[in-house]
């Protein structure tokens, strides 16, 4: 609490109780509400999506936080219009109490008002301002609590927030890959990480079904894996295994049947090759499929009832009913990471550079490019571009693909040199003015310029530029990711002009572009953080609600839309929802429960459990 903290809440409405109460000369209204803060809820209502309210936390002292003063003061417009800060206590929960529901639920700090009165308003940069609402009192400052508000209307209680943490990633772009030997992709992970770029790795994709009760694999199911191996010149570099087993039987029996399962497949891997394979496997029941497909059945009132319910009921004769289901939920899904054969792995980069030079003199370009994609494979974020420069290549026609990698690399390597590749690429562009690849790169550089804001960009010749790429054989699903990512940086762009009109008009092209392309995890994150941005939150949901029902998706994917949805009632009352959080806790249980922490310690709010529905689920699965 000696940082400076800003977190965002989420508005929620209390039941109103039956008598009045009083407090700090607060007036509950008791029936009389909407009379009384009909003036308050219309300016609220009001609101512009793009005004952010927060609360800030400095020390010990509590701020009101916003974005926009004029509406500020359209909503505290009276001198008996204020704010109280009400402390919640994490205390209040456990799972073995009853919690009775409270127009206060913790400790209410005295109330603020005239907080339109001159100099009130402080500003802490150009389009952010506070005002001061209280102090943390001392008896508490040691205890596990977290700060929902109260506003007021002429004294009278009005709105009652409670504030949450939403975890945030970086806000970016969809992923567009540039040309090295074909379109390779920066980062097509959630998570990011400062990985080498990908000259020359690609993964395979296989579920393998199991028997019941059985760890062996039949030969015919994992045939299509092997082949696909034996028709390759690529090396399995990882194996990651998912392994899943069917919700009847114990967890404890599920659990060794997948490992067995897992280590089956494991170990017939790696007679394709040698050293020893680095293999990452997970177990888990597979409880997700189970209720997506139970739920197009007579049988879906098990949808409703905890797992051990469940368990119960699948014994005997009502599991051979459901094991026309429960077959499909018994395998393994099986990633590997292949990386391409490469002859001079062993070969110490001086001597590639060597053999390198040596191959471009020879006018041996094949060799060359193969030396090339290995000494550029080996390229990190510590990677020094001296190497580069000691790779001598004529800037020739003949030699273009190899000048233009060796220039897009860079850009790959470190974000910062995109003004200096850029620059490069024009020049060999002289060489070759229609190369698609210098091109499609020389696009891409144009948006990292654009959305940093490192030069003014023309829009309507920007935007010509990227539908002419048609014309040097850029696919027409290439140049439609652009096309969205052209709407995205132009409507940020126009939030900063405040062209709320052309930013709207944006937004809608983005939302009726993207159902058209294929879109990895990362992708899908970030078109929902553009939306969020943009206040269109539930377009975000909508997006991101299919993939987070799936068994195999991104884990920074599911919970990104766990954190977005946790506080909606509308939406965690449902069947689905269950479903969606299954699917977190069989892949992460731990970080599943961390959700409930205060929103001062890295979670949501341990307000959470104030909804019976949310309760019961971290009961059942978190306090253990």
């Amino acid at each position: 609490m000696k940082t400076k903290l800003i977190l965002l809440f989420v508005f929620a409405f209390l039941t109103i109780a039956n008598a009045q109460e009083y407090t700090y000369g607060i007036y509950f209204p008791d029936g009389d509400r909407e009379t009384k803060c009909d003036a308050f809820t219309k300016v609220f209502n009001q609101k512009p999506k793009e005004v952010r309210l927060g609360l800030r936390i400095e020390g010990d002292d509590l701020y009101f936080e916003t974005n926009n003063r004029g509406w500020y003061y359209a909503l505290f417009k009276e001198p008996g219009d204020g704010i109280a800060v009400d402390i919640v206590l994490k205390k209040r929960y456990s799972c073995n109490k009853e919690i009775t529901p409270k127009q206060v639920r913790g400790v209410l700090l005295p109330p603020v008002y005239g907080l339109n009165a001159p100099g009130k308003l402080k500003r802490i940069k150009r389009s952010k301002f506070k005002v001061y609402i209280g102090k943390v009192p001392s008896n508490l400052r040691e205890q596990e609590i977290e700060f929902n508000l109260l506003f007021l209307h002429n004294k009278t209680f009005c709105k009652y927030y409670t504030i949450y943490n939403l975890e945030k990633y970086p806000r970016g772009l969809l992923d567009m890959g540039v040309y090295l030997d074909t379109i390779t992709y920066k980062n097509k992970r959630i998570t990011s990480s400062k990985r080498n770029p990908v000259t020359k790795h690609k993964k395979l994709t296989f579920s393998i079904p199991f028997e019941k009760d059985k760890s062996e694999y039949k030969p015919k199911d994992i045939k299509p894996l092997y082949d696909s191996l034996k028709l390759t010149d690529y090396n399995i570099k990882k194996i990651d295994i998912k392994a899943y087993a069917s919700v009847e039987g114990t967890l404890e029996r599920n659990i060794t049947l997948q490992k067995m399962r897992a280590r089956s497949i494991a170990g017939s891997l790696q007679s394709f090759q040698q050293p020893d394979i680095k293999t990452h496997i997970t177990t888990s029941e597979n409880w997700v499929e189970f209720l997506n497909d139970v739920q197009k059945t007579k049988h879906k009132k098990l949808v409703t009832l905890p797992k051990e319910e469940v368990k119960a009921k699948l014994v005997s004769n009502y599991a051979k009913k459901l094991e026309p289901i429960l077959k499909k939920h018994r395998k393994a899904v099986i990633v590997l990471s292949l990386e391409k054969k490469d002859k001079y792995k062993e070969t110490h980069v001086d001597e590639l550079i060597l053999l390198f030079n040596e191959a471009i003199r020879s006018n041996n370009l094949k060799e060359a490019s193969t030396i090339q994609n290995s000494i550029l494979d080996r390229a990190s974020y510590k990677f020094s571009t001296k190497l580069l420069k000691k790779m001598i290549i004529p800037e020739e026609k003949k030699f273009l693909q190899l000048l233009a990698k060796n220039c897009i690399i860079k850009y790959f390597i470190d974000i910062r040199h995109t003004l200096e590749v850029e620059k490069k690429l024009l020049e060999l562009q002289k060489l070759a003015p229609k190369d698609k690849r210098i091109k499609y790169n020389l696009t891409v550089l144009k948006f990292v310029i654009w959305k940093n804001r490192a030069r003014k960009i023309d829009r309507n010749k920007f935007k010509t530029e990227i539908l002419n790429l048609k014309n040097f054989d850029v696919s027409q699903g290439l140049i439609d990711k652009m096309m969205v990512n052209f709407h995205i940086i132009k409507a940020e762009e126009d939030a900063r002009k405040n062209d709320l009109k052309g930013k709207d008009s944006s937004v809608q092209l983005v939302l009726k572009s993207y159902k058209k392309l294929p879109l990895s995890d990362f992708d899908y994150l970030n078109l929902a953080q553009f939306l969020i941005y943009n206040g269109t939150v539930y377009d975000a949901i909508d997006i991101i609600e299919d993939k987070v029902k799936e068994v195999t998706v991104d884990e920074d994917l599911l919970f990104y839309y766990l954190n977005l949805t946790i506080t909606k009632k509308e939406l965690t009352k449902t069947d689905s929802y269950r479903t969606i959080m299954l699917n977190a806790i069989n892949m992460n249980n731990k970080r599943f429960c961390k959700l409930y922490n205060s929103a001062l310690n890295k979670g949501v709010t341990f307000q959470l459990l104030e909804n019976e529905y949310l309760r019961s689920m971290y009961c059942e699965n978190c306090n253990k």
